[in-house]
């Protein structure tokens, strides 16, 4: 029988294992870690077992410390230091972690969209686990065959690469401001959509497009910070036909953005057009009018995400794991001009 490929590289590990066994990671690491009777049957753990010698999986040191209490260190991965909502989930992870006598390290991936590189070529750090937050799998290329568990956040829950998920309800985030805007009788839409991929950014997009199905939507992208917002929105007042008059944004750097190109344009918000945000930043309450946004509970993921880690250390089943978001209204959306160009 040909021995099956590892999915991390040359080196086995422990994912390897449980797709060859047909089981989970946290099976894996009950059986491999002797703790097995009682909670898995001596089938499932022979399976285990055999698969292990198969592959010729060695457990990772680093890991094995981490079980043993010896290293207690996590690392959070984020796609940015200088986004305020990472500093908050790092301020909620850590914050669980320290109860448990854990720390966490602090990891941006280079320009907010790239691969994170491997930490481990000059930290040399000794980790128990990780933690990202809004990426992609595919960005994490560098932790794969390290054999550490991986909890993500703000991502695609259908990726099975991660042990663990731990997501906001972003689409119900879009369905309350689309709501919100339409209640307020507005009927012709800009998207003022983040031209950085992500699952995060998708969800918003497909949640936004079928909460105003039939609803005139102009998309226009841009990059994630004022200038760039500024000139998009520009770009998609200075289109064809009626002015529109809301434009729903997916972030509130984004709005920021298009407050001061409509200003600019000799129009007022929200009396000409209404601006919606995302995320609750400090931002939204800087500006003036302040934003209507969606807050997104940054520190709470950020907490979920660490316990979430600690489970599957602790070889507990982790559930899949969504929190609630909340519309937040304030004084840059209104009611629709009863009547514009």
């Amino acid at each position: 029988m040909q021995t099956p490929e590892p999915l991390g590289g040359t080196r086995p590990t422990s994912r390897d294992v449980a797709r060859v066994a047909g089981v989970s990671q946290a099976t894996v690491s009950l059986v491999l870690g002797d703790k097995w009777r009682g909670r898995v049957s001596e089938r499932t753990a022979g399976a285990v077992r055999e698969a292990a010698r198969g592959l010729g999986y060695r457990p990772n040191l680093a890991a094995r410390n981490l079980r043993l209490g010896r290293t207690r260190t996590a690392l959070l991965v984020v796609p940015a230091l200088t986004n305020e909502f990472f500093a908050r989930v790092y301020t909620g992870a850590a914050t669980v972690a320290a109860r448990h006598g854990f720390g966490v390290v602090l990891y941006p991936s280079p320009d907010g969209v790239g691969p994170a590189r491997d930490p481990f070529a000059s930290a040399r750090a000794a980790l128990d686990g990780v933690i990202a937050s809004s990426m992609a799998s595919d960005a994490l290329k560098a932790f794969r065959g390290t054999d550490l568990p991986l909890v993500m956040l703000d991502s695609d829950p259908a990726d099975s690469a991660a042990a663990a998920h731990v997501n906001l309800d972003i689409a119900d985030g879009m369905r309350q401001v689309t709501g919100h805007l339409l209640a307020l009788g507005h009927r012709r839409f800009v998207h003022l959509a983040s031209a950085v991929p992500s699952w995060t950014f998708d969800v918003r997009a497909a949640a936004l497009a079928e909460a105003l199905a039939g609803v005139s939507v102009r998309t226009v992208r841009a990059p994630l910070d004022v200038h760039g917002a500024m000139t998009a929105t520009e770009l998609a007042l200075a289109g064809p036909g009626p002015r529109p008059t809301a434009v729903v944004c997916d972030d509130d750097i984004l709005a920021a953005g298009a407050c001061k190109a409509l200003r600019r344009l000799g129009l007022r918000v929200p009396e000409d057009v209404s601006v919606t945000g995302f995320d609750d930043l400090a931002l939204a309450t800087a500006v003036e009018p302040e934003l209507t946004t969606v807050a997104l509970p940054a520190e709470r993921i950020g907490e979920r995400g660490m316990a979430a880690l600690l489970a599957v250390l602790a070889g507990e089943p982790a559930q899949p794991d969504e929190l609630p978001v909340s519309l937040v209204p304030r004084g840059s959306s209104g009611p629709a001009p009863a009547t514009g160009p």
